[in-house]
């Protein structure tokens, strides 16, 4: 006989019960469950009051797996030593979380997601295990040589294999919420106002039309060149997409107790106040710790990367100009900029970023420790060359100018500060699985770079405090002053609306307790704006504030859940196709985001561009890869229970799916 979980079940599942902060697993008595043969799956996920939908959708998986016959227990864990255990030390079974790119990507993002290169590295490349099968390698390693229709086909195919194989499953791309007022700065965009060219876009609304100095500057977006319109199609994020971040505190707290008005001191007004519910920026500044960082907005604004991507732009950054030279070099041209402690930023610097990253152990260890992050954009680097004082050569591994593009978008780091961080280190009271570097694990205590903001000081788990950089090209160059003779633009190819950027001297970040809170602040105006995305039960509050109004925008960090190939069954990918169709995609959107997301089957959908129309949602109530098995919000368990039969799986008398073997 059939069993149909009710859509009261799933609702139960998926609602304001799983709000509640601490292990969901504990609260189920599964202690006493423990059977020998039933097979156990553990989801990892992070906590409620970090990120609500993830606990959703892992409860609500874990309610199916129970009703097929699998013990599927959820064991929560903060963002951080969730990302160590998945992403680095690779010890899990199941996870639900966000994948790391903020914007809608490139189609190469895939290639450091799934290519077996990657299976034995940590990181956010391939953290599955996944292996090369029915030619994943090969259609990665095709779309980042091929141009135009070729390069489509090849990842539409890939797309399709993807799909098929399941080594993750795409659940929903979430729309950014964010709460911001425009009394003191105003520009918000309504794509990602909280990401780098949201933030240096902004204007001081009391010298509206002006600079930080109040200099009248034009507005309005540019074309840009700056040598790169034959390599644009990037991935649309400066490294990766914007972080979700955290604040910090000066003496006695960065946000007064009483809201500001149009009385405030000027100091006060110059003053960019937000506030988070997630603490991390509040204690790591590493831009390559695997474990810190899912986006990278605030990191991004101390160290500056070659090119930035703005809504789809490509920005010559700190590369003031480049070219294609043969069939595989790109020549840059580097702007005059200066390091936060005075040192000239140099072309040396640069190869040593690009070296650095591919290993942090600099040759002193048997095998490379490449950096966690950003490895699919350097894999595409043979060689960086400094080839003299304003000009360094990469040497590209046979890419697309798309590719070329995207491994422009790195952080770019002091030789003099990360050099001496090549050693072998561990982190207290915490053992690494695989050999990690001192580069790796650091928190980058008073970092130095060189972008538009710098590091002021910080109150862990409290509060974050930066500054607007004065010595920074963006500023130094925005007032025209030139040689006479000298007729070049030293901004040449950076939009009108970043010169003379930010218009804030002071970006002040502050932990709340929760999303009400923040919003709260916001509101009475002891905050310009909300950081980490609120949850949807935040909207009916922002509505409610006079002065507060909801910003929505398209994410590229789609909500999936990740299976560790590596151990069976989850090796086995019938068996995950089985899982995947245990996700009802389109109920969890009404259910856990309350609308504010959009179901997909391709982790391409937020570029619809890219993906072939029959891998497209669209009006569909079911997924076009691998239906929900039941109708929605209601499983059907038996029909679930035969796929997994006829995969080989068996069950025993009372219903339970028996591990493998036995």
């Amino acid at each position: 006989m059939t069993r149909q979980v009710s859509r009261r079940e799933l609702l139960a599942g998926t609602g304001i019960a799983a709000l509640s902060a601490g292990c969901l697993g504990r609260t189920r008595n599964i202690a006493g469950r423990d059977r020998p043969s039933q097979l156990t799956l553990e989801i990892n996920a992070p906590p409620a009051d970090r990120d609500p939908n993830a606990i959703r959708i892992a409860r609500h998986l874990a309610e199916n797996l129970d009703a097929v016959g699998v013990d599927a227990r959820i064991s929560t864990l903060g963002q951080t030593d969730l990302r160590r255990k998945v992403l680095i030390n690779h010890n899990f079974d199941v996870y639900v979380g966000q994948f790391r790119e903020a914007e809608p990507f490139d189609p190469d993002a895939m290639y450091g997601f799934t290519h077996s290169r990657f299976v034995a590295e940590a990181g956010w490349q391939n953290p599955f295990g996944f292996t090369d099968i029915n030619g994943v390698d090969e259609l990665l390693a095709s779309q980042r040589r091929a141009e135009g229709d070729d390069r489509r086909e090849a990842v539409a195919d890939l797309q399709r294999t993807l799909g098929e194989l399941q080594p993750f499953t795409v659940v929903a791309f979430p729309d950014p919420l964010t709460a911001v007022r425009e009394d003191r700065f105003e520009n918000w965009t309504n794509r990602q106002p909280l990401s780098v060219g949201g933030l240096l876009g902004l204007e001081r609304s009391d010298a509206a039309g002006g600079d930080a100095d109040g200099n009248t500057t034009e507005s309005g977006d540019e074309t840009v060149d700056g040598g790169t319109n034959e390599t644009a199609g990037s991935d649309g994020t400066a490294d990766g997409g914007n972080e979700t971040t955290d604040g910090n505190e000066t003496e006695g707290g960065l946000i007064d107790d009483n809201p500001l008005t149009d009385g405030d001191e000027a100091g006060d007004a110059a003053t960019l106040r937000l506030v988070t519910t997630d603490e991390r920026i509040t204690q790591n500044w590493n831009p390559i710790a695997a474990e810190y960082r899912r986006y990278g907005t605030f990191t991004s604004l101390l160290y500056d990367r070659l090119a930035l991507v703005d809504d789809g732009e490509v920005i010559p950054w700190l590369a003031a100009d480049w070219k294609r030279v043969g069939d595989a070099g790109i020549e840059i041209s580097l702007r005059e900029a200066d390091w936060h402690d005075g040192e000239p930023v140099t072309t040396e610097d640069v190869a040593f970023t690009y070296e650095f990253l591919r290993d942090t152990s600099m040759g002193t260890t048997e095998s490379p420790v490449p950096t966690p992050t950003f490895r699919g954009r350097v894999s595409a680097v043979e060689s960086a060359t400094a080839v003299d004082e304003t000009t360094v050569r990469l040497t590209l591994d046979d890419v697309n100018g798309a590719v070329g593009v995207r491994a422009l978008q790195v952080p770019i780091l002091p030789k003099h500060v990360w050099e001496e961080r090549t050693g072998m280190a561990t982190i207290a009271g915490f053992e690494f699985d695989a050999e990690t570097t001192e580069a790796v694990v650091t928190n980058n205590e008073n970092p130095i770079g060189s972008g538009p903001v710098r590091f002021v000081e910080a109150s862990p788990e409290e509060s974050v405090a930066f500054e607007r950089n004065p010595d920074h090209f963006l500023v130094r160059s925005a007032d025209g002053n030139r040689s006479a003779g000298d007729t070049a633009d030293p901004l040449a190819g950076i939009p009108e609306r970043f010169r003379g950027k930010p218009a804030f001297d002071r970006l002040e970040i502050e932990v709340m307790g929760s999303d009400v809170a923040a919003v709260q602040a916001v509101g009475d105006g002891r905050a310009d704006a909300t950081v980490s995305n609120l949850g949807p039960d935040s909207v009916p509050r922002i509505g409610r504030e006079a002065d507060a109004r909801l910003v929505t925008g398209q994410s590229g960090g789609f909500y999936h859940v990740g299976y560790n190939t590596r151990r069976a069954p989850l090796s086995n990918p019938r068996f995950r196709a089985v899982l995947a169709s245990l996700i009802d995609k389109r109920t969890l959107v009404d259910a856990a985001f309350d609308g504010y997301a959009e179901p997909a089957a391709s982790p391409l959908a937020a570029t619809p561009e890219w993906v072939p129309s029959d891998l497209l949602w669209e009006d569909r109530e079911a997924d076009p890869v691998h239906p929900f098995v039941g109708e929605s919000g209601s499983l059907d368990a038996e029909t679930a229970r035969d796929r997994l039969r006829e995969a080989g799986y068996r069950f025993d008398e009372e219903g339970q799916l028996l591990a493998p073997g036995r």
